[in-house]
């Protein structure tokens, strides 16, 4: 163990504002340094691939860095399929993302906020040229999401108000509003029941004319939209605007001939994934009780788009992620089933399910859950990475993948021999039921130090993620602390039924579901029963407090983002249709689970030293949550630090304040929690 080990592994430090001194930060610094290479102009991730209608190239969001103390920027990177050749293709400044070939492949089309940060809009590179040009711009929003109409003369886009909030799995944070120029910086904001600024539309950008006009009416707000056919377009719509309307919105189709709107399908849970066939006749949409926009995994619904109504497809017990058409009738699909991630093709005529690849090494994750897109007539491409394997572009086919592109280095190649084995792990409930997670065991023979991290949502899961990329598993890594990652009942990849287990119990069979996790590594002598740390994001902030509060087992927590008070963060978070659904209560109800379900009132019984983290900009879980614990947990006597990052929103999420994070989680296990070494 070098120097610096020691000292961290004694806890050395005390938590500050500032922490940039410390050696402790310099070691942290330098994982994410030789990790995403600062400076190097390399693309160290990816996202939104989209591949070349012959096949030859693929294109993608390739995430990179300049300087390690300043914010992540994205550029359109493009791939020859056959050699892997990379280059980039667009260079800002700011975001440039979201790259979409034209059909006769002469161009792709990409989103970029390079004239004004957070106002993107599109530009067009010519792939023979090599030039690129601005669209025509939308000054009422933002562009969202992007799609070429199957002819290829058309745009359709998906437009964001100017203040519209972005998902819970963006960050929560509100966007740019654009007010009049000279305004005085006193003048106060306005809140109304549905925020007009914050509206979502759907328009259409004539290529040839140089024109955009919007579609649909002003009164539906759309949450996506995407072509049906050359003259049609269908969309998920609600009439509200604000993020809570999510939760209860409907698929809609418009005729962009007559104007004439009918409504498709109008669901029992949320829908997700929506894509439309070539030429019309019928959409694919995914349903599933969620959590969160963008993080819908569930069952695949075919509706018919003239009218006649929508029938489920058995994928083979696969939660679906993602949907794609390849032709009229087949249907690529990207979904989770148990720990794997699977690809399949459907064949919506027949119904039948023809399984194309699945892993459980590998995961994919562009940006939130799985998806692959056509590549070729056969194929698939996509982004996968795992625990040890640091993200790869690949082309896939019946039971292959073949790596495109390793966004791997020297720096993540050192990192990777440096980790431990992560395995599948699983365990009974004390009810008999299954539960499925992840486990990094501690060094050597004895029981380790453990954490076990809970995830967001309810409904997500922990799947294969590069360990590299997260500096404090790193360096906890080293020092030989066990790492646990449960999918507890609520988690997705095991169907509707499970999922909606916790749905009118958050906090009861779920954190069971945890504990008997605990006591069976106990058992196994894979853990110490007397150094047992928890920690959480969101959801799993929530689940943090709630355990300290239930159970004394735990020697330190780290809650991050968390629901603390169910009253009174259904009154100040954007999300409150979650609230009211996932407690199944109302929040005037003294004696209901708004109340028997809230950390804050069973902060007597904590007695766990608690670091409390929160983003001053979070609109899904308010920071008062964090402070409101923290607040409490000082007033029973036990230890709290509460650390808010002034211009973070839901989870802390670009540098330089994930070094800052990283430190203070390693700073606080390593005090509390004292490592193998």
């Amino acid at each position: 163990m070098t120097a610096t080990s020691t000292s961290i592994a004694k806890g050395a430090l005390i938590l500050s504002s500032n922490m940039r001194d410390s050696p402790l930060y310099e070691r942290t610094r330098a994982v994410f340094s030789k990790v995403w290479t600062p400076g190097s102009g390399r693309p160290t991730h990816a996202s939104e691939v989209a591949v070349a209608p012959d096949g030859k190239q693929i294109a993608f969001s390739g995430t990179l860095l300049d300087v390690l103390e300043a914010s992540t920027t994205t550029r359109i990177c493009m791939a020859n399929t056959a050699t892997g050749d990379l280059r980039t293709v667009s260079f800002g400044p700011n975001l440039d993302m979201t790259p979409k070939f034209s059909p006769d492949g002469r161009h792709l089309a990409f989103r970029s906020d390079r004239s004004r940060s957070g106002n993107f809009q599109i530009y067009l590179l010519d792939l023979k040229s090599g030039e690129t040009h601005a669209a025509p711009v939308i000054t009422e929003g933002w562009v969202e999401a992007l799609e070429f109409s199957p002819d290829g003369g058309k745009l359709l886009l998906l437009v964001a108000g100017h203040g519209a909030d972005l998902a819970g799995a963006q960050g929560a944070k509100t966007s740019q509003r654009v007010g009049a120029q000279g305004a005085p910086h006193w003048l106060p904001s306005v809140e109304t029941r549905d925020q007009s600024v914050g509206r979502r539309s759907a328009w259409v950008m004539n290529l040839s004319a140089q024109r955009v006009d919007r579609v649909l009416p002003a009164a539906l707000n759309i949450w996506e939209t995407v072509w049906c056919g050359p003259s049609a377009i269908a969309a998920i719509v609600s009439e509200g605007s604000s993020e809570d309307e999510w939760y209860r919105a409907q698929v809609a189709r418009m005729d962009l001939k007559c104007g004439q709107i009918e409504l498709l399908y109008k669901p029992q849970a949320q829908l997700g994934s929506l894509s439309g066939s070539p030429d019309g006749r019928y959409v694919a949409v995914v349903e599933a009780v969620c959590s969160d926009r963008y993080l819908c995994a569930g069952t695949l619904l075919i509706v018919d788009a003239a009218g006649a109504g929508a029938h489920p497809i058995e994928t083979r017990h696969v939660d679906v992620t993602f949907t794609t058409w390849r032709d009229n009738t087949h249907l690529l699909i990207a979904g989770i089933r148990h720990l794997e991630t699977v690809v399949a093709e459907v064949d919506v005529v027949a119904g039948s399910v023809s399984e194309q690849w699945r892993s459980e090494e590998l995961y994919s994750q562009s940006p939130f859950y799985p998806q692959a897109v056509p590549c070729g007539s056969k194929g698939f491409s996509m982004v996968v990475h795992g625990f040890r394997q640091p993200p790869r572009v690949v082309r896939g086919g019946a039971g292959y993948v073949r790596t495109v592109v390793n966004l791997g280095h020297a720096g993540t190649e050192a990192i990777a021999r440096q980790l431990r084995p992560v395995e599948p792990y699983r365990w009974a409930a004390p009810d008999g039921q299954k539960i499925e997670g992840w486990l990094m065991r501690g060094v050597g023979s004895k029981p380790a130090p453990l954490i076990m991290e809970v995830h967001g949502g309810p409904i997500w899961r922990w799947s294969p993620f590069f360990l590299g990329r997260s500096a404090y598993h790193v360096i906890l890594g080293e020092l030989g602390y066990a790492f646990f990652w449960p999918n507890p009942r609520g988690s997705s990849g095991r169907g509707q039924q499970f999922a909606r287990t916790v749905v009118g119990d958050v906090g009861g069979i779920d954190a069971r579901d945890l504990l008997s996790g605990i006591d069976e590594l106990v058992a196994a002598g894979i853990a110490d029963a007397a150094r047992i740390g928890v920690m959480g994001a969101s959801y799993g902030g929530f689940m943090t407090s709630w355990l300290i509060t239930q159970d004394p087992r735990f020697s330190a927590a780290i809650s991050v983002s968390p629901i603390t008070n169910w009253i009174s963060h259904h009154l100040t978070c954007n999300v409150p249709y979650f609230d009211a659904y996932s407690l199944a209560s109302n929040y005037s109800d003294q004696g209901g689970h708004y109340f028997t379900r809230s950390p804050i009132m069973f902060a007597h019984r904590a007695k766990t030293p608690t670091l409390n983290i929160c983003g001053a900009l979070d609109r899904c879980t308010p920071s008062d949550q964090a402070r409101e614990f923290h607040n409490a947990l000082l007033h029973h006597g036990v230890e709290s630090t509460l650390v808010t990052y002034p211009t973070e929103g839901h989870g802390v999420r670009s540098f330089p304040a994930m070094i800052d994070y990283a430190v203070r989680v390693v700073d606080w296990f390593t005090r509390h929690l004292p490592g193998a070494c």
